[in-house]
């Protein structure tokens, strides 16, 4: 029988595994638990877990089980979070690696990437059955809004100030419903995306910009971005689009002052969509945005991604249907956790494969992170 190096079995653990000490401090963490817990296994080596989870942890009351019974303990659905990282439910598995010093083996099984996955494909599928409402929508109101607008152009002509306070309602209005009637209209372009290398960090930064010098004037960034990331496949003009979308719905949340938005790269391996035909694509590139804000009700989380659901009071529940089409176009999957004071989505879309094109001003990856202040 083939020896394998314990190294190899440790990182090939597809679930987050952390190892204790009878003092409750960490001895090893593998991979999947550094991209879980979004923090490296420099930084957990040697810590207690309590320093990460809380006192009242349910993996440390797992683990006290375990040391009494000297058996295995596992706990189903458990709610459980990581410094600042969003609640979610986890199963627990808490297993002795020696009945006599104490060191313990922690895993964590969260719930939710396939069932996330699945709802990806819904919220693509919701997206996609608009197409044919958004083209009998450019079609059927276009013309009547025009000959609309039309009349009372001619009507305010002829008609004195007070008057034409009344044709320019009916002119604002118009308006209002040309620019509705646009965004519905965008899901209708069934063409596929634009399928070349982009630097995310650039789309990222030019977003980031547009939306400093707009909107989001009042919000303070704080990036953190992975240097090493290849490009990501796709089309640059629709990423920014979803990214000003989601920036535009973080800006609109967060408190006029104190409020943040932070904005995260990383690689996470191991992650593959199953496409048809027995294809699969890998997804390790990660877009994760964060803003302290109030929060998505509840009752909302599950339906944020169809069309015409919104938070807002005057919102037309299109922007992130949108997204969310842009996102499945690309092969991608976006997911949204949220809690009070906390809203995160996280974009998960494939990295390019193929030779790089070679041009003299092509600008190079991101080389550096960058922090504006500090939570």
């Amino acid at each position: 029988m083939t020896n394998v190096p314990f190294d190899a079995v440790w990182a090939a653990i597809p679930y987050p595994a952390i190892v204790l000490n009878r003092d409750d401090e960490i001895l090893s963490a593998n991979s999947t638990a550094e991209v879980f817990c979004g923090t490296s296994a420099k930084q957990m080596v040697g810590r207690k877990l309590s320093r990460f989870t809380g006192e009242d942890s349910a993996l440390l009351d797992a683990v006290q089980q375990t040391r009494r019974g000297t058996v295995s303990v596992v706990q189903h659905e458990v709610e459980m979070s990581w410094t600042d990282r969003v609640v979610r439910l986890n199963s627990i598995h808490a297993a002795p690696l020696q009945d006599d010093d104490g060191t313990v083996l922690i895993l964590m099984h969260p719930r939710g990437v396939a069932e996330k996955m699945d709802r990806s494909m819904n919220y693509r599928s919701a997206a996609r059955s608009v197409t044919g409402m958004a083209a009998m929508l450019a079609h059927e109101i276009r013309n009547p809004l025009a000959g609309i607008s039309g009349a009372a152009q001619l009507l305010a002509m002829n008609l004195d100030d007070a008057d034409r306070e009344l044709t320019d309602l009916i002119n604002d209005e118009t308006k209002r419903i040309g620019n509705l009637v646009e965004r519905v209209e965008q899901f209708g372009d069934l063409r596929p995306a634009l399928r070349e290398p982009v630097n995310i960090h650039d789309v990222l930064d030019r977003s980031k910009r547009a939306a400093q010098a707009g909107f989001a004037a009042h919000v303070r960034f704080i990036e953190t971005y992975d240097p090493s990331l290849p490009p990501v496949v796709g089309d640059s003009d629709q990423l920014m689009q979803v990214f000003q979308n989601l920036l535009k719905n973080a800006a609109e949340a967060v408190p006029k002052v104190g409020g943040t938005v932070q904005i995260r790269t990383s690689f996470r391996p191991g992650l593959k969509l199953s496409l048809s035909g027995q294809r699969s694509e890998s997804l390790p590139l990660q877009i994760t945005i964060v803003d302290n804000g109030p929060g998505i009700p509840e009752g909302l989380m599950a339906d944020i991604f169809d069309p015409f659901v919104s938070t807002k009071t005057n919102g037309s529940g299109l922007g992130l249907s949108l997204v969310s089409k842009i996102v499945a176009d690309h092969g991608g999957l976006i997911e949204c956790d949220s809690m009070p004071g906390r809203t995160q989505f996280q974009l998960l879309l494939p990295i390019w494969q193929g030779p790089l094109p070679v041009t003299d001003d092509a600008p190079a990856q991101d080389a550096a992170s960058s922090e504006e202040g500090a939570l």
